[in-house]
C-alpha cells in the first residue's frame, strides 16, 4: 500500500470512529427522549459513516489508479470532515 493510500484510510477510520461515538450518543439520547432529532441525526451521521467505510475501502482496494495529484485534494476533504465532526462532538458533549 502506498503512502497516500494509508493516509487517507487512516483519516477514514478516525472520522468512522467519531461517527461511531456519536451514533452511540444520539441512541442513548433516543431511548430517553423519544424525540426525532436525534434518530434524525442517527441517520446523518450513519450515512456520514457509510462514506467513509466505501472511502476507506476505496483507498485499499483502488490504490493503483489513484493519481498523486489528486491527493492533496482528498486529504483535505477528510480533514475538513474530521474537524467538523470533531467540532460536532465537542458540541454533543456539552
Amino acid at each position: 500500500m502506498e503512502s497516500n493510500s494509508l493516509i487517507l484510510s487512516v483519516v477514514s477510520i478516525v472520522n468512522m470512529v467519531i461517527l461511531g461515538i456519536l451514533i452511540s450518543i444520539f441512541g442513548k439520547m433516543y431511548v430517553k427522549s423519544k424525540a426525532q432529532l436525534p434518530l434524525g441525526m442517527i441517520v446523518v451521521a450513519s450515512m456520514l459513516f457509510l462514506h467513509n467505510v466505501i472511502g476507506g475501502f476505496a483507498y485499499f482496494s483502488m490504490d493503483d489508479i489513484f493519481s498523486h495529484e489528486i491527493f492533496p485534494y482528498m486529504l483535505g476533504v477528510g480533514i475538513a470532515e474530521l474537524a467538523g465532526l470533531l467540532i460536532f462532538l465537542k458540541i454533543t458533549l456539552e
